[in-house]
């Protein structure tokens, strides 16, 4: 019944699991999909983080590499994600040991988008991030 509901009915089916948690009813839990689901979850946080420090990462090296084009909506940009980072990772603390590895990934995005929008060569580029976290996250950092 529980393989149904999950397949058929998701959002019933967390509410009904939510409310066998708070009973105390765990024999009735579909554990299988509710272990699944947390796990789930937690790449989803992860995911997160990635796409936050992409765009940041993307709108630093276009910041950097087209001077001429700086803006109001670059810089909104700039400051949306790394206020939307720090948020994300003060609401899950635990993915902190998990930066020098998202910030690889975010970085080999950002190579791809910055190229996209930017009409560069990705040559143009460093290959690898020039920025650590601490320093792309930094309210007063602007890369000249």
């Amino acid at each position: 019944m529980n393989e149904v509901k999950y397949e058929q009915d998701f959002y019933g089916w967390t509410q009904e699991q939510a409310r066998l948690l708070r009973e105390g009813r765990f024999a009735e839990l579909d554990v299988a999909n509710v272990v699944e689901e947390i796990e789930t979850s937690g790449r989803s946080e992860r995911r997160e983080v990635v796409s936050h420090l992409s765009v940041l990462l993307t709108h630093l090296l276009k910041w950097r590499h087209q001077p001429e084009r700086r803006g109001r909506s670059w810089r909104l940009t700039i400051e949306a994600q790394r206020l939307q980072t720090r948020q994300h990772l003060a609401e899950n603390p635990s993915l902190k040991p998990y930066l020098d590895e998202a910030m690889e990934v975010a970085y080999r995005l950002a190579l791809i988008e910055a190229e996209r929008q930017t009409r560069l060569s990705r040559k143009r580029f460093p290959s690898t991030c020039p920025w650590s976290f601490d320093q792309a996250s930094a309210d007063d950092f602007w890369p000249d």
